[in-house]
């Protein structure tokens, strides 16, 4: 069956996501998949045994809209013990169907015909096709990979009557590097007296490494002032497929998300809030986690050791950049394609996070797995 009209794309150029078809192609040809960044581990047993206590004791129907108040003033606790930031629950938090719902919604409610957007790429994927969707225009920041992450000269430079937000996303995906406090600061110092909004992807707050310290724009009030920031108990507690996420802004920024908000979720698992406001109580697992999955990384990095790849250790994340120069001259995305087919390990070729072509080889592999999943990934990985 065919539509017999004439169709209007709002994103003619956008086609399946690398990481459907990344795993998808892991799956074709029973490769490790190290793509798509979800972890092959099981989430905490007490978390699975509260949300069951909450539906068994008939927490099943709708959520207010602004979710669960128990979890927003566990969350409103938790970012001024970390941040040292005050957030009103009743105002100033909402609970989202994941990080990515609340990036596009943010988006929707406050991007509208003309209007540019700063992004520093490599930037991951939901960013561009949100603002293209309400008719802005992404303007674009090459980040550095391997010295002085970004060149705020050159984002001066972008910014205009038009500009309308900045996005920004520490600890970053792909690259796995992490924002500093000068970068806050001078992120601070090129937005003060403009009506620029921050959009502040932090979903991987707590996984960071090296004695870093997450520098979230919470910590920095004339930051905050401006700023939504997007958290993710998803990568935080290990269970991607519940799709819960927060969202953390000034009243009146909030106010206007939550008009989008409402129409294009309403409200989120209802369960899963009340489980999870209990279990926020446990702080010392994303306390934690930062040295949990450090040793992932270090365990994945030191299988390599010897490896024909070239690896700088990744400062957050759970992913891991693999320089693949000295290996092959090909286009990542069609190395990465034989990798998986030929080699028997899945990777997302970094090109795809640019919006032009990208010479760079780079490919990123994700290491949320178990200790037995990492060593056979790179048993074949240091064949080559």
């Amino acid at each position: 069956m065919k539509f017999p009209g004439v169709l209007r794309s709002k994103l003619p150029k956008q086609g399946t996501t690398i990481f459907t078809v990344m795993s998808g192609l892991a799956r074709e040809h029973g490769a490790v998949n190290l793509s798509q960044g979800f972890p092959d581990f099981s989430i905490p047993s007490r978390l699975v045994e509260l949300t069951h206590s909450f539906m068994n004791r008939g927490f099943n129907q709708y959520s207010p809209m602004q979710g669960v108040l128990g979890l927003r003033e566990k969350l409103a606790e938790k970012v001024e013990e970390l941040y040292s930031a005050k957030y009103d629950s009743e105002t100033e938090i909402t609970i989202t169907a994941g990080g990515t719902q609340a990036i596009y919604t943010a988006i929707s409610a406050f991007v509208t015909e003309g209007d540019e957007v700063i992004i520093f790429e490599p930037a991951y994927d939901c960013y561009v096709p949100a603002i293209q969707i309400h008719g802005g225009t992404p303007a674009y920041v090459q980040m550095n990979l391997s010295g002085e992450l970004i060149d705020w000269e050159k984002v001066k430079r972008l910014i205009n009557q038009r500009t309308r937000m900045i996005i920004i996303n520490t600890p970053h995906n792909p690259s796995g590097r992490v924002m500093n406090a000068q970068d806050m600061a001078k992120l601070q110092k090129l937005t003060d007296g403009t009506d620029i909004i921050i959009l502040s992807d932090e979903v991987y707050e707590h996984i960071i490494f090296d004695g870093f310290e997450h520098q979230s724009v919470a910590r920095f009030p004339k930051l905050a002032e401006r700023s939504i920031i997007v958290s993710s108990f998803g990568k935080t507690y290990h269970n991607t497929g519940w799709k819960m996420g927060h969202v953390m802004a000034p009243a009146n920024l909030m106010k206007e998300f939550r008009k989008v908000h409402q129409f294009n979720v309403f409200s989120v698992n209802t369960p899963a809030q009340h489980a999870l406001a209990e279990f926020l109580n446990d702080k010392e697992h994303y306390l934690e986690l930062g040295a949990f999955y450090q040793e992932k990384r270090d365990t994945f990095n030191r299988l390599l050791q010897g490896s024909n790849f070239k690896i700088r250790a990744s400062e957050g994340t759970y992913f891991q950049l693999l320089d693949y120069s000295a290996i092959s001259d090909e286009k990542d995305t069609d190395y990465a394609i034989r990798l998986t087919k030929e080699v028997g390990v899945a990777s997302i070729p970094v090109s795809v996070f640019y919006h032009e072509k990208n010479e760079d080889k780079f490919l990123r592999f994700c290491f949320a797995k178990e200790d037995e999943t990492l060593e056979k990934a790179a048993e074949k990985l240091m064949k080559l």
